[in-house]
C-alpha cells in the first residue's frame, strides 16, 4: 500500500472519519456505510444504535484558530446531510418518515493520533 501523507485535507478525513468509526463501535454502535454520496452533499459515517440509524458528521480541528469543529457543521450543510439521508432511504427502499433515525456529530479536535472527542447525539 503505498504511503499516505497526513498532510492533505482528504488524508486528514480518512484518518478521523476511521477514528470516529472506532470510538462508535467502542461506544455500541454497529457501522452500516461510509462516505454516502448525493448530488447535494456525503454523509461521512452511517451507523446503527439498535433500531435507529445514526447518521454521523465528523469534523477534525486540529485547533480553534478559525473555530470549533462543532461550529463547523453549518445549517447549510445539515440541510446538505438530510438531503443525502433521503437519498440514501430511498436508494435502501426505506420510508424516511417510518424509520428511525438521528444526526450525530463527531468533533475531534487536537493531535490527529490522540485528538479530544465531543460526540454530540440527536446534534440537530
Amino acid at each position: 500500500m503505498p504511503w499516505i501523507s497526513k498532510n492533505t485535507s482528504h488524508a486528514r478525513g480518512k484518518i478521523t472519519e476511521a477514528y470516529a468509526e472506532n470510538y462508535l463501535i467502542e461506544h455500541g454502535l454497529v457501522a452500516i456505510d461510509r462516505n454516502v454520496h448525493c448530488r447535494q452533499g456525503e454523509i461521512d459515517l452511517v451507523m446503527r444504535d439498535d433500531d435507529t440509524f445514526v447518521f454521523v458528521e465528523v469534523k477534525y480541528r486540529k485547533n480553534n484558530h478559525f473555530g470549533s469543529a462543532i461550529e463547523a457543521v453549518s445549517l447549510a450543510k445539515q440541510n446538505k446531510i438530510r438531503h443525502c439521508v433521503a437519498f440514501f432511504f430511498h436508494k435502501a427502499n426505506l420510508n424516511e418518515y417510518n424509520t428511525r433515525c438521528r444526526f450525530d456529530v463527531i468533533a475531534l479536535e487536537g493531535n490527529i493520533n490522540q485528538p479530544q472527542v465531543t460526540w454530540l447525539k440527536n446534534a440537530f
